[in-house]
């Protein structure tokens, strides 16, 4: 059984007399206060069941709470399930009884996933409206920029990347073994390659050992494929399931193999959006920004107001450049307040005439960059002591970033597959925003 919130709450101890106790207290009203949004969480959680049948489950409201705990303090689900046990706040938070049994990990797992990255957007817009209404952001100044944010994936060398492919190729086939299939297990002999290969400093014993390791891995390849055609003709689900699995790997494995051969051998330097750099997070992107460090995740274009909450955010697919992105931001700034700002300040990457002319043109009267970048001050704002000001407002931006990365695990997304990579950067960001909301609650309370 599923509900969208409990009809009657449990006994709950009060919150203890503590700063974060309070900051919770307030992100709850905020919470109860933004109710309707929680009707799509509910059919995250119920979709594929029959919500009248079953056990009593979490609701839809401890689900969304107990996901602002974890990002909040940065937990795994060991440490959240230990931490609603023992805390009383949390607990309270939860809304989870002082006499009831509270959630295992793998319950917490189970159904913090389920909630789509869509359903907690619409949240975090909610919360942004009630911000305004609340007068503690206006959305009339904004500032924007770009960051990336890491997949959960080690660094994508051609060995590692092969070593991966010939590991799970093996692990696939030998659950084949029960429908007859047979193949040659070269898993010791790669695995050996692999690691001569990354202690190997001489450019010529590693061409060596790579020819070695590509040619195990081929056969391995072609044991799969094998495979693959022998579980075509069998009509049972389980060996439809493998055959399947086979047949992804199999096809990234080729990739794979493709890439190093032309990397390492021919000395080819193959185009970043052909590259594959793990075969499970296949849609990691490659993000380079000048001579800095080259990331693999995906970048992310935030925007924040004069509170320092994030207004919105888009997750971007490739590595778009910034010129590009500054109308997007304004027009879902048009649909979440209605109207676009009358001050927008950018990094220097999003400088260009076409900007200012097409931003202006939306209703944005003030336009800065931190580089003007051949643009006149009288082009982008009316006044220069305006420019100045949005220009050092800009800069603010970097220690909201900062603070989402270093307190709410915005640096590196630790869950698997696009969609909840979504799911995670909007839960941080619901976070953060509840917390700031809370925050300037109590500094403006008598």
């Amino acid at each position: 059984m599923r509900t969208m919130m409990r009809d009657q709450l449990p006994l709950m101890q009060e919150y203890i007399e503590h700063e974060h106790a309070a900051e919770l207290s307030a992100m709850s009203q905020a919470l109860d206060d933004c109710p309707n949004v929680l009707q799509q969480v509910e059919q995250d959680l119920v979709a594929g069941h029959d919500a009248s049948l079953g056990r009593r489950g979490l609701s839809a409201d401890q689900v969304v709470r107990a996901l602002v705990i974890k990002q909040l303090n940065g937990f795994s689900y060991a440490e959240l399930a230990f931490h609603l046990a023992d805390s009383t706040c949390y607990r309270r938070f939860c809304r989870i009884g002082s006499l009831e049994k509270s959630p295992s990990k793998s319950t917490l797992q189970e159904n913090i996933k389920r909630v789509s990255a869509s359903s907690l957007e619409a949240i975090s817009r909610q919360l942004v409206l009630l911000a305004k209404r609340e007068g503690i952001e206006t959305g009339d100044t904004i500032r924007g920029d770009c960051t990336p944010v890491e997949s959960t994936i080690h660094p994508p060398t051609d060995s590692w990347l092969l070593w991966d492919t010939e590991r799970v190729l093996i692990r696939e086939l030998k659950r084949s073994r029960e429908f007859g299939v047979q193949f040659t297990n070269h898993k010791r002999r790669v695995k050996r390659l692999w690691l001569a290969i990354t202690n190997v400093n001489c450019r010529e014993d590693r061409a060596l050992l790579y020819r070695d390791l590509v040619k195990m891995v081929k056969e391995t390849l072609k044991d799969a494929q094998r495979a693959i055609s022998t579980l075509s003709g069998i009509d049972d689900e389980r060996g439809q399931c493998i055959r399947i699995q086979l047949q992804h790997y199999v096809d990234l494995g080729c990739r794979v193999v493709d890439q190093s051969c032309r990397r390492v051998f021919e000395g080819e330097s193959v185009p970043s959006q052909e590259k594959i750099v793990s075969i499970f997070e296949t849609h990691t992107d490659i993000l380079v920004k000048g001579r800095r460090k080259v990331d693999y995740g995906h970048k992310i274009c935030l925007t924040t107001g004069v509170s320092s909450m994030v207004l919105d955010c888009m997750i971007l697919e490739g590595n778009p450049a910034d010129k590009i992105l500054a109308t997007e931001m304004i027009r879902r700034h048009q649909d979440i307040y209605g109207e676009a700002p009358s001050q927008a300040a950018f990094d220097g990457g999003f400088a260009s005439k076409a900007n200012v002319v097409e931003l202006k043109a939306m209703g944005v009267e003030d336009i800065a960059f931190s580089k003007r970048c051949g643009l006149a001050i009288h082009e982008m704002v009316t006044q220069s002591w305006i420019y100045k000001r949005l220009r050092d407002f800009r800069a603010g931006i970097e220690g909201c970033i900062s603070f989402l990365k270093r307190s709410f695990g915005l640096s590196r997304c630790s869950w698997k597959g696009f969609q909840s990579f979504k799911a995670y950067v909007w839960g941080s960001i619901l976070s953060a925003n509840l917390l700031i909301f809370a925050r300037h609650k109590i500094a403006s309370a008598p």
